[in-house]
């Protein structure tokens, strides 16, 4: 199992240099750059801003330009700096994180405490109206616009009712209303795909067994089919706590939350190559790592992966004695 872990580690290092390497070659495709947007809003002449351009090596062949921001990157932890404020795109992206980190762990929690209850009810109730209620709630939720939503919410608890705050951070009760409106998708994600792998299980011969021994109906959803129809459920809430963590650009900027969304977004509109360069670096290492911490969890829902680990890396280390 140590040496799956590792392994499994090591494949995220290809993985973020290559995301890096994609990352700048596109960015480099973007006409302009930065010195020559910032400095034509100046009395700079022509020949000022050529000069600025080669100082800051954009001049440099594409190949020589890729390797200094490898080089600052991965040598010396430098993703660059930011042509608006001028402050370290590392230094703003971590004090950011704690924001975003909160509107992650807040939706996730509700999308899974409404999702997986929803989805074991109408797989319990499969073909009921009790089901067809709960597929159409879900369906509603897939089908509305986070966005939408936020200001439905800002309308009526925050402008009209005046219950809760419309923008902005401080305590509890700022991250109310976004965690609603980020977590509707996730719910109905997570709901679908835990009645579909319910659905699944409930028809195998161990829970018929189950049933048979006397068992009640609520010991055998929850104690022996939902554990094992799991797997499918934790790559869906994996998928969704990857793309949450990585910022949630529509909710943040609609709430005036100062997350990694919010600031990927100011930089796409400020042209601020070296912010947004940043932050898709960071969403990409963040997913990378949520989808290793998902494998991990498939062996200690499922004893029969586990077992595969051991035996896989028994099998190694067998060979390797022998030769």
């Amino acid at each position: 199992m140590g040496r799956y872990v590792m392994k499994r580690i090591l494949q995220i290092i290809p993985i973020i240099l290559i995301v890096s390497i994609l990352i700048f070659a596109i960015m480099s495709l973007v006409p302009s750059d930065p010195i020559t947007i910032i400095m034509s809003q100046t009395s700079a002449t022509a020949e000022e801003i050529e000069a600025a351009r080669q100082a800051a090596g954009y001049n440099d062949p594409f190949l020589i330009r890729l390797g200094n921001y490898l080089r600052k990157l991965y040598l010396h932890g430098d993703m660059g700096t930011s042509f608006k404020t001028g402050s370290p795109v590392m230094k703003d992206l971590l004090s950011r994180l704690p924001v975003t980190f909160r509107l992650a762990f807040g939706s996730i929690f509700v999308a899974v405490i409404i999702g997986i209850p929803l989805g074991v009810l109408s797989a319990v109730r499969a073909g009921t109206l009790t089901d067809r209620l709960t597929m159409f709630f879900t369906l509603m939720l897939n089908s509305m616009p986070n966005f939408w939503l936020a200001l439905m919410l800002v309308l009526l608890f925050a402008l009209r009712l005046k219950l809760l705050p419309s923008n902005g951070t401080g305590g509890l009760d700022h991250y109310i209303l976004p965690v609603i409106a980020n977590s509707i998708g996730a719910v109905a994600g997570i709901a679908r795909q835990t009645r579909a792998s319910v659905l699944e299980v409930i028809r195998s011969d161990f829970v018929t067994t189950a049933r048979s021994k006397g068992l009640s109906e609520r010991i055998v959803i929850w104690k022996h089919a939902l554990p094992n129809g799991l797997i499918p459920v934790i790559t869906s809430c994996g998928t969704f706590f990857g793309r949450l963590l990585g910022g949630s650009m529509v909710i943040e900027m609609t709430f005036s939350l100062p997350g990694v969304g919010s600031y990927m977004i100011n930089g796409i509109n400020n042209r601020d190559y070296d912010c947004v360069q940043g932050a898709m670096l960071y969403i990409a290492f963040i997913f990378a790592v949520t989808m290793l911490v998902v494998d991990l969890l498939y062996a200690f829902i499922d004893p029969r992966i586990k077992a595969q680990y051991a035996a896989g890396s028994a099998k190694k280390a067998k060979k390797g004695a022998t030769a």
